[in-house]
């Protein structure tokens, strides 16, 4: 189990880094420019910024300096702390997959587990939480963006943790070990 963790840990990190280049790469096509955020190339999640001033990632990086500091955080310091928080988060929710592999062994290919995500904290938590508009006021240009992103996310963690955990030993794929003797 604890080497699930593991390899979940560090694949859903590697799915952070690429859902944030292809929510960079969408930008540059649909707006013609690179994103601005406080994170920089870090924190591509500038579609909430067009909107909001400020993506979730740095609501919650001032949510945390706040609490801990008593303060909120400078934009230099916002320049670490939001794309601290999404690969965190990413990490985090890269764990709980990995964990989950190590249980139910099937095929994946870490579509259902971004979609999952997207869902339940894009769509759901962020908006209840404060740290974004309400999903009903989204262009469906935001939504599918977010989406993809997210299927990205998912299919990076997946493909990145079947390496990770066969590097630890044991299985590398999802499928069950079997035993012809």
């Amino acid at each position: 189990m604890y080497k699930g963790i593991a390899a979940g840990a560090v694949a859903g990190a590697v799915g952070t880094w690429a859902m944030s280049e292809v929510q960079r790469l969408w930008t540059r096509v649909v707006d013609g420019g690179a994103p601005e955020s406080a994170g920089g190339r870090h924190d591509a999640r500038d579609w909430q910024e067009r909107s909001e001033q400020q993506n979730s990632n740095e609501l919650a990086a001032n949510a945390v300096g706040s609490y801990f500091l008593g303060r909120s955080l400078t934009r230099e310091e916002l320049r670490v702390g939001a794309p601290l928080m999404h690969y965190m988060f990413g990490a985090a929710m890269g764990a709980v997959y990995g964990a989950y592999t190590e249980r139910r062994q099937a095929d994946r290919t870490g579509a259902g587990f971004g979609t999952a995500v997207w869902l339940a904290a894009d769509e759901i938590a962020m908006p209840l939480l404060g740290l974004s508009d309400s999903t009903a006021r989204r262009p469906v240009e935001m939504h599918l963006q977010s989406l993809v992103a997210h299927l990205v996310y998912g299919t990076a963690t997946e493909m990145t943790r079947r390496s990770v955990r066969a590097q630890f030993g044991g299985r590398g794929t999802s499928r069950p070990q079997r035993d012809d003797t």
